[in-house]
């Protein structure tokens, strides 16, 4: 019965050779390690390419790793050299400036990037100002009243 597992497998495995692809994309994904994620899409690149449903899902699981990883990298500074964060993370400084500047138009950091220097300068997350939301609210709320006043004033008239 053993003999026939393996023999089950090894066809499977034959059959579509990304098992074991899917198996170390799924351990660098645990790991939150973008470098192991890179080196198994070089190291099983064959079997990873041949469905583009895998590959719309591995170019996501990579937005998400990286995003996550620059997060972390960034988070304890005010003020950080992209060169430093590009070497950090092992990737290329082009690559890390265009993902950070994602992260920050999509506001999932706040932060500018100073180009001229190549320095990413941090925002402190504080909380938004609420008074022009609650302003809105009042003259929205100001103006029901004043309708109901304008049918009310009709109805004596």
């Amino acid at each position: 019965c053993p003999e026939n597992l393996q023999k089950a497998s090894s066809g499977i495995n034959a059959e579509y050779g990304g098992i074991d692809a899917m198996k170390a994309i799924a351990d660098a994904g645990k790991k939150r390690d973008i470098s192991i994620f890179n080196n198994t899409i070089s190291d099983y690149n064959d079997e990873l390419k041949k469905d583009p449903v895998v590959q719309n899902h591995l170019k996501s699981l990579y937005d998400n790793l990286l995003e996550k990883n620059l997060v972390r990298i960034i988070e304890p500074y005010s003020r950080v050299q992209i060169a430093h964060v590009a070497e950090t993370i092992n990737l290329p400084y082009d690559i890390v400036e265009k993902k950070l500047s994602q992260i920050i138009l999509d506001k999932k950091f706040s932060g500018i990037l100073d180009q001229g220097s190549g320095v990413l300068i941090v925002y402190d997350g504080s909380e938004s100002d609420q008074t022009y939301t609650y302003a809105l609210d009042t003259i929205t709320h100001m103006g029901k009243v004043v309708d109901v006043l304008f049918k009310k004033a009709q109805k004596l008239s």
